[in-house]
């Protein structure tokens, strides 16, 4: 445990007794950080409600060729700011987001040679606060190379936290399951990291926001003390983490803060500290929901590959429009239909094209069928790390889908390395994934990125940004040497990954089995790890503004839950957490955007659970109908998972709903005005 001396603990005394120190608190005075140097070097703490959150962390940078930005330090100068305004999202979890904070900026220089300077900027707000370096133009430090960003993260509790690794196999795909345990025992994380502390009445979640031109952060647990986290910044080959040349700045460190989990999400702290959209019309940007061939590649039906069982065929494809025309559904994804899928696709990641489809697919025939039904293409892109045949053919590619009305795609870097040997995570692969957002902007493309750098809220700026993988997604379920997603996976995820933004998850699955692929598969074969009610739950509970129906289309044939699919909405006004307890279960509510409809999502573990839900948030003086879909009975993920039980009943803001979850179950409820249902029940 660090040991602080006399000088170094007045950094712990409120301003009016220790004079030299800076602080700024939030609007609520809730949260204050704090900013003091001792010996030389720059340090901050926070504080909630008065007590210690995070004890003096250290601030600084290592550099190659250059000393340390960390000894000799002083402040020179600083200012401060408020700021209060509104803004609105064009699509979003929430539709109007206030961004109301304090604001300090504090100059430091160094006392001798090579004097340099920076400022350090700090943002309370009062569901958090952030910090970030700001280098101006300076001959002392014109062009750099950052070794080592020295920011700490002294935590003043062992706290509870939940995490997935940042050094282990697939480690720059994110594709682990969460770990708990106290912040002592914490070696390489990934951000969000999600916090409790001991007393359980404060969460914290540390995070970073507007990531550009930088390495991605992770988190490297303690070395001499217990408690004391540092960035950890990922790496080009040389081991160097950062090149820059000033005028510069970093990302924001966020540090969100609550005092219930419920207060975690939705997270708007990272979209604060992004620049406002650049995209002056946003109107092409739509939410929707989407089918695809894909599925059929996970459980071997299809293959990405040329061949008999190729999937992406125009007949195949031609079936899934279709589809998605009769049942309301706005894409259709379309995985291998480009040349370079043939042999180890991984390796040869150059061979990829991104205009010339395969013999059997006709992408211009099949893009104009598809707009006579109404219906788009969604274009997969996957670049196995080969960032720089991806970048050579961007323009043409993305000129040829615009041309072809096609405004999605979906990419994806299926590697752990990209070439050169840098980190997947490093700041050449977030310069590559800008890039790709600013390309896809200008040809009127919306994206959903796989194999992804986290997010950092830069859908604010580029809201064509709209979704992401980041974590074991539903292909984990097909695989069964991978062992699967087990039931707490989903709620865990809603306090963690789904903290920094939209996840495109992969729902919807009802073969949970897999009957129709073959016998029947047990808890240690692969088949979907949670019951069907569940499945239809999770449109609600993990967000995204594009959601897929992710199973083959025969599979939702004669299947009433379909219903709840087709119904439920993917762009809100309101979310609100009712409920929820890390890794063990989560009551969301969420209202549609435009629409007096609610849509209520609730998903348990392994675990039964029956919760009382008082519909307060409804309106009120009007009568409602609820479409309920809910574990049947004996409904068990492990040994009965398909039964769901459907009714309706009339409710008010007065209601309480029963809400029964099966073991590894879920229920989806959708809620609407009687006479908006009525109407819907007229309409042809």
């Amino acid at each position: 445990m660090r040991i602080y001396g006399p000088a170094l603990l007045a950094l712990l005394i409120p301003c009016s007794v220790a004079t030299s120190q800076l602080r700024v608190a939030s609007p609520d005075g809730r949260n204050v950080v704090m900013i003091d140097t001792h010996e030389g070097k720059l340090y901050y703490m926070v504080q909630r409600d008065g007590r210690p959150l995070l004890t003096p962390s250290m601030l600084g940078f290592e550099f190659r060729g250059a000393p340390p930005l960390r000894d000799g330090l002083r402040i020179v100068d600083s200012s401060r700011s408020t700021f209060d305004t509104t803004w609105t999202q064009p699509w979003g979890e929430v539709s109007r987001i206030r961004d109301h904070h304090n604001e300090l900026k504090v100059s430091v220089a160094e006392t001798g040679p090579p004097d340099r300077k920076f400022t350090v900027a700090v943002r309370a707000f009062n569901d958090g606060v952030a910090f970030r370096y700001e280098f101006p133009t300076q001959a002392s430090l014109a062009d750099f190379e950052i070794t080592d960003e020295l920011t700490e993260f002294a935590m003043a509790d062992n706290a509870r936290a939940w995490w997935i690794a940042s050094n282990r196999p697939r480690l720059d795909r994110s594709e682990q399951l969460w770990s708990e345990g106290p912040v002592s025992t914490l070696d390489s994380v990934q951000t969000p990291l999600t916090m409790e502390t001991r007393t359980g009445k404060t969460f914290v979640v540390i995070h970073e926001a507007n990531l550009v031109d930088y390495a991605r952060m992770n988190i490297r647990g303690p070395r001499m003390d217990n408690r004391t986290l540092h960035a950890d910044l990922a790496p080009y080959a040389d081991g160097v983490k950062v090149r820059g040349h000033t005028p510069f700045v970093t990302p924001w460190r966020t540090i969100q803060i609550a005092d219930k989990v419920t207060e975690l999400s939705p997270s708007v702290i990272g979209l604060n500290l992004n620049p406002p959209s650049v995209i002056p019309n946003t109107e092409w940007i739509k939410p929707m929901k989407y089918v695809g061939i894909w599925w059929g590649m996970h459980i071997n039906t299809m293959t990405w590959s040329s061949g008999p069982k190729h999937g992406a065929t125009t007949a195949n494809t031609r079936r899934y429009i279709d589809f998605a025309a009769a049942n309301g559904f706005g894409g259709v994804l379309v995985e291998g239909w480009n040349i370079g899928w043939d042999g180890d696709w991984i390796q040869n990641r150059n061979a990829f094209s991104f205009t010339q489809p395969y013999p059997d697919y006709d992408l211009v025939a099949l893009a104009r069928y598809a707009q006579s039904k109404g219906v788009k293409l969604i274009v997969h892109n996957e670049t196995s790390g080969g960032i720089e045949n991806y970048e050579r053919q961007m323009d043409s590619a993305f000129a040829l889908y615009q041309s072809l009305g096609l405004d999605a795609i979906k990419s994806g870097y299926v590697t752990d390395t990209i070439t050169g040997g840098h980190s997947h995570w490093g700041q050449r692969m977030v310069q590559h994934y800008r890039l790709v957002i600013e390309k896809a902007a200008q040809h009127h493309i919306m994206l959903d990125a796989h194999e992804p750098i986290h997010d950092t809220g830069e859908r604010r700026t580029y809201p064509n940004m709209m979704s992401r993988e980041g974590a074991r997604g539903q292909e984990y379920n097909a695989w069964g040497g991978e062992g699967g997603n087990p039931p707490e996976h989903e709620t865990i995820l809603f306090f963690t990954r789904l903290l920094d933004g939209p996840m495109d998850f992969t729902p919807g699955i009802f073969d949970i089995l897999r009957t129709k692929t073959g016998p029947a598969r047990t808890n240690e074969d692969a088949r979907v790890r949670t019951t069907l009610a569940k499945q239809l739950a999770l449109y609600v509970v993990i967000y995204s503004p594009l959601q897929m129906a992710a199973d083959l289309p025969e599979n939702y044939v004669n299947q009433p839950a379909l219903q709840f699919i087709k119904d439920v909405a993917v762009d809100w006004d309101t979310s609100r957490v009712l409920d929820g307890k890390i890794g063990d279960y989560v009551i969301v509510a969420r209202k549609q955007k435009s629409s007096p409809q609610w849509f209520i999502g609730a998903i348990t573990d392994e675990e039964a659970r029956t919760f009382n839900v008082p519909l307060t948030f409804l309106d009120r003086g009007e009568r409602y109908s609820a479409d309920i879909y809910a574990d049947g009975p004996g409904a068990n993920w492990l040994t009965n998972p398909l039964p769901v039980a459907i009714s309706h009943r009339m409710v008010t803001r007065n209601s309480v709903l029963h809400i029964a979850l099966a073991p590894g179950g879920g229920q989806a409820i959708r809620i609407q005005p009687v006479q908006v249902e009525s109407r819907s029940r007229r309409a042809p």
